[in-house]
Formats: C-alpha cells, structure tokens, sequence
C-alpha cells in the first residue's frame, strides 16, 4: 500500500489507549547507555549502533535475553522515572490519552532494587504525564512466569501494600512450556486482595493458554491473544463475552509469530467481531510506539479510518478506566472524527 499522509495525520491524532506496553521494554539504547554510564554499569555491547544490530530476534527467548540485559541499568527511583517520562512524552505523540502500564517487580527485586524504588520512580512519572500532557496511567505488575509460582505469590503479597497506585496484575515472560495453570494458586489470591487480572496467552503459546488464563486465572483482557483462531469455540467466546485483545502487531512480525505484516490475523480478528486493541508491547526493540504499529497495520491490512476508529474506540472500552472517564475519551474520539471530515 503507498503512504497515505492523511491517514498517518488521523492515525497519530486521534485519541486512544494504550493496554499492553511493557515499561522496560521503552528503554531505547540512547538512554540504556546514559543510564549505564551514570551508574557506572557495563553493557556487553560497545555503542547504540551494536546494540540496535543485536535486535535480530528468531523468537521469544531471544528477545527475552536482551531485554533483561538491559533492565540491569535501572537501579534508582531517577533511573526509573527517568524511562517512565520518556515514553510518557513519545506516547502523547501519538494521541495516547491513557496507560495501563505493565512492569515486571522480581526483574528488579532479584537484582536486589527495592520494589519501593520502583514503584515510587514510575508512580513519580506517571503524576507528571497526567499534569503535563494529560495522560492518566495505570500500573500493571506482572508476574514472570519462568520464575516459581511461590516467587509470584511472595511478589504479589509485597505488592498488596502499594495497591492504590496499581491497576491490576498480570502474567508475562517466556509463554512456551509455561502455561497459564502454573499460577492457578496465585491469581486466586489476586482476586481475593481485589486485584483485576491480565494474562499473556495465546502468542507462543496455544489456544488453550487462552482458555486456561479466562478459566483458571479470572483473566479479564488477553494480552496478544492472537492463537485464539485455533479454537472455534473460543473464537465464539471472546466474540460473545467481548474480552479484550491488546495485540501488538510490530512485536508479533519482529518475533515471527507471523511472517509478514500482510499475513497478520488482526484484520480479520476485527471483522469477525472481536475486542481487538493495538498497542506497542516493548516498542524500543520492535521499531515502533503505538502509532507507528496502528500505522504498519493500516498499510500491511488495508485498514481505513472506520478501522481505526473502531480500534482507537476498543482501547477505550477495553482498559479499567471508570465509566465517566471512558464517556469522557469516547467523546474525544467522537469530536477528533467529526473535525477530521
């Protein structure tokens, strides 16, 4: 498809959501170097230029091992607030109104960086987004499903005194070979401390993840999701219970879930009548923020404006925001689409 710059102007202007962003993973390599060099770390990689030619990923794992290299940059409350306003700033670029944000507290607690440094660098940012470019923001922990379900529970029982500053909890890492049940015990305690729940199902992983996140965990929204089409009777679910998708569509070619754009299942996904989001995942080593995926996706599927808009509506109704804020952004929307024409 050739470049439409009327659709790119409504794609980055219209107002919408943002459900599946992985903190750690908007830490561009400019900053992971300033970072390392303020805290006197050392990189295995020599410049920006090396470690940008390292994000060749084949799979998930692959990723996976660069990602948490980097992370061992972020030691102080500055460092994290520091990641937090960068990607608060790219994202209102690009019309994003609202964050729910996900971060992974035992990456950091096992380097032995407190999870009150965490949570009080990112909590520091997000009151900034909101003040300065009017973004409200949610944070979501999620607990790394390579690690033991003991680690998750110790995780989530240190979580429960930062409850007002967290928005629900969630489940992410290495998918293959770890299925969402392995956790069973510990998403029914989430539930009992009144934590919503969200669950990486469905990338790697088969449709049954998916059934086992909504069944076993309680999962209100699947994040990826996109295995789903495995699974007529499931496909019918998630079309009647309207249960949300956050798809990353960039995420999904860089680690060849599918092997092009073109072949990406989120168009059809949004035909057939599913809750489908589109968000950014780790957008600092997948080559783009959410407008740049709602972008590749228009041209890789032949997505119009009533696309857009549908999605741009769906990350509205899909996050945990109150009603009267919801109204409030669908309004947005509705009055951005009348002016657009």
């Amino acid at each position: 498809m050739t470049h439409d710059p009327s659709l790119e102007a409504f794609i980055r202007g219209i107002p919408k959501a943002e459900l599946h962003l992985h903190i750690e993973g908007a830490l561009e390599p400019e900053l992971m170097f300033s970072l390392a060099r303020r805290n006197g770390i050392a990189l295995p990689w020599d410049n920006v230029d090396d470690l940008r030619r390292a994000y060749d990923f084949h799979n998930l794992q692959s990723f996976l091992d660069i990602y948490y290299r980097g992370t061992d940059v972020l030691h102080h409350v500055q460092d994290f607030y520091d990641l937090s306003s960068a990607y608060f700033q790219r994202a209102a670029q690009d019309g994003v109104r609202h964050v729910e944000m996900f971060f992974d507290p035992q990456t950091h607690t096992r380097r032995d960086v407190p999870l009150e440094t965490v949570l009080t660098g990112l909590h520091g940012a997000q009151v900034d987004a909101e003040k300065r470019l009017g973004i409200s923001s949610r944070l979501i922990p999620c607990f790394l499903r390579h690690l033991s379900p003991q680690s998750a529970l110790e995780t989530l029982r240190t979580l429960v005194p930062f409850r007002p500053w967290i928005g629900g909890v969630g489940l992410d890492s290495s998918e293959a070979g770890n299925p969402p049940s392995k956790f069973k015990d510990v998403f029914d305690e989430a539930r009992e401390e009144n934590f919503r729940v969200v669950a990486h199902a469905g990338e790697e992983g088969p449709a049954s993840y998916i059934t086992e996140a909504l069944d076993l965990l309680g999962a209100q929204r699947i994040d990826h999701g996109v295995r789903c089409v495995e699974d007529e009777a499931l496909m019918q679910r998630l079309i009647r219970d309207q249960i949300p998708l956050t798809v990353c569509p960039l995420s999904n070619i860089k680690l060849r879930v599918f092997s092009g754009m073109d072949q990406h299942n989120l168009g059809m996904l949004l035909q057939l009548g599913l809750m489908v989001t589109i968000n950014s995942d780790d957008p600092a080593y997948f080559g783009g923020y959410v407008g740049d995926n709602y972008l590749a996706a228009a041209q890789g599927l032949g997505l119009g404006r009533a696309e857009i808009e549908k999605l741009a509506r769906n990350s509205v109704q899909a996050s945990f925001l109150d009603a009267n804020r919801k109204q409030a952004l669908l309004g947005e929307i509705d009055r951005f689409v009348g002016a657009a024409g």
